[in-house]
């Protein structure tokens, strides 16, 4: 790739799981009233074919993860668990108290933290306390987060009963110096053991996330990787850019120096190397950072036109409405957004007392939503169209004008009222996006908020 583009291109901007990105919320104006009623708006127009998705944070993890920007919670003390998965399916009965019937589970995904951090038996309570209250789509798609090293068969039979048939585990990088300065460290025999333990319960897609960028790693140490992860055959590839957010994850992404990163040119070509080789290996491009077999519910999303981003990541559906339960969940009404509060005690303190946990959100406006499907689609399909009605915005002339230098650069093509992104500029995605960002457009931020999207 271009050096020249990189240095070009290389800002601080957001990954774009929702629209509008969270810093711009407007939390002065939200309000808990209005946030129900979008819930209630939303399940109301879901059709009974199409249900809801849960995401279920679980926030423990036995150790520090040093590249980890997630919400979590260091301890060993198990005795944790159980207060927790109750205090969630209070939470649930809050939303539920909310519906005129029982929701239909359509998708669910269990994430962290290290959710597998749960035993086998306070799944059970979980799982069996959640479907007692929802009923069970016909053909749901449920998920979860594993960890190669506490992952059990136990764990994944008990889910799999369940009805989950996707696991995802953390792999990130073989090499163990790179593994010693992430603070994770797993050989490749655990992987071995949970994607053969994984596919041989009945798993019909099992991932592997892969991280490029990491402190100390070479392009060798992708090769490296990247050959042992296809030695395993995954359903489909998860290969993120490691994004060094020290100023707002705080110590936590401090297990190691700057200067230990790749450039951002050592790390693009980091990702040309393993795109390049998971094509080669029969994985097909998903959106952004993702890659899939043919045989993946991914694959054939990108294929119909079905695949969808939220805080989850791609999704092969869309439900109308995502409930995230549990600290720092984030929920999706699609009118609306809301976010738990981050502190495990205060979120069971709030829900104990029949409090929604909610501590910020937003009510997206007209504008909002019509941003929003412009940057799904080009997340998503990479191309957008100013054809339907729904679908225009007054500053289309100045948005056509900004886009003749990514054209000029080959990132995109500008045809009438559709815009194409270019297998070219599928890296600068993310910069295209930027520009329907009529938020981040109008109120630059002064300091840095996002990670680097190159």
């Amino acid at each position: 790739m271009c050096t020249t583009l990189i240095s070009k291109y290389n800002v601080s901007g957001p990954r774009y799981t929702s629209y509008p990105t969270v810093p711009y919320w407007d939390n002065d104006s939200f309000r808990l009233w209005s946030w129900k009623e979008k819930v209630q708006q939303s399940f109301e127009e879901s059709n009974s074919n199409e249900g809801i998705s849960l995401y279920i944070h679980s926030p423990f993890c036995e150790s520090m993860c040093t590249f980890c920007g997630c919400n979590k919670r260091i301890t060993k003390n198990h005795g944790l668990e159980l207060p927790y998965i109750e205090t969630v399916l209070q939470e649930l009965d809050l939303y539920i108290a909310l519906f005129n019937h029982k929701p239909v589970i359509k998708q669910l995904h269990i994430g962290g933290g290290t959710p597998t951090f749960f035993s086998v038996e306070n799944f059970r309570v979980l799982l069996t306390g959640i479907f007692t209250r929802t009923i069970r789509d016909q053909y749901p798609e449920f998920s979860f987060e594993g960890h190669p090293n506490n992952t059990t068969k136990e764990h994944l039979q008990t889910l799999f009963d369940f009805g989950f048939e996707r696991v995802c585990y953390g792999v990130q990088d073989y090499n163990l110096k790179v593994q010693n300065a992430i603070n994770r460290v797993q050989p490749y025999e655990n992987v071995l053991k949970a994607t053969t333990q994984a596919k041989g319960a009945g798993y019909t897609s099992v991932g592997h996330d892969i991280v490029y960028g990491l402190p100390f790693q070479t392009e060798d140490d992708i090769i490296n990787t990247i050959a042992q992860t296809i030695r395993l055959r995954p359903d489909r590839i998860s290969f993120y850019s490691y994004a060094h957010v020290p100023w707002i994850k705080g110590n936590g992404q401090r297990g190691f120096r700057d200067e230990d990163l790749p450039t951002p040119s050592q790390k693009r070509k980091q990702y040309e190397i393993g795109k390049k080789t998971f094509k080669e290996a029969g994985y097909v491009e998903i959106g952004m950072d993702h890659f899939a077999l043919k045989n993946d519910t991914l694959y054939s999303a990108q294929e119909n036109g079905t695949l969808h981003r939220n805080f989850m990541g791609y999704a092969a559906n869309k439900t109308k409405l995502m409930l995230g339960l549990g600290v720092s969940s984030i929920s999706d009404s699609w009118y609306g957004f809301a976010q738990n509060v981050k502190n495990v005690d205060e979120y069971q303190k709030l829900v104990k007392q029949g409090i929604f946990p909610v501590y910020r959100g937003h009510i997206l406006t007209d504008e909002d939503l019509i941003i929003r499907k412009h940057i799904l689609s080009l997340m998503c399909q990479f191309a957008t169209t100013f054809s339907a009605d729904d679908l225009v915005i007054n500053h289309i002339p100045s948005l056509i004008e900004k886009l003749k230098e990514f054209e000029k650069d080959e990132l995109v093509t500008i045809d009438s009222n559709t815009i194409k992104v270019t297998k070219k500029g599928r890296p600068f995605v993310r910069n295209i996006c930027m520009l329907f960002d009529l938020r981040l457009q109008r109120k630059k931020p002064e300091t840095q908020l996002f990670s680097m999207t190159v």
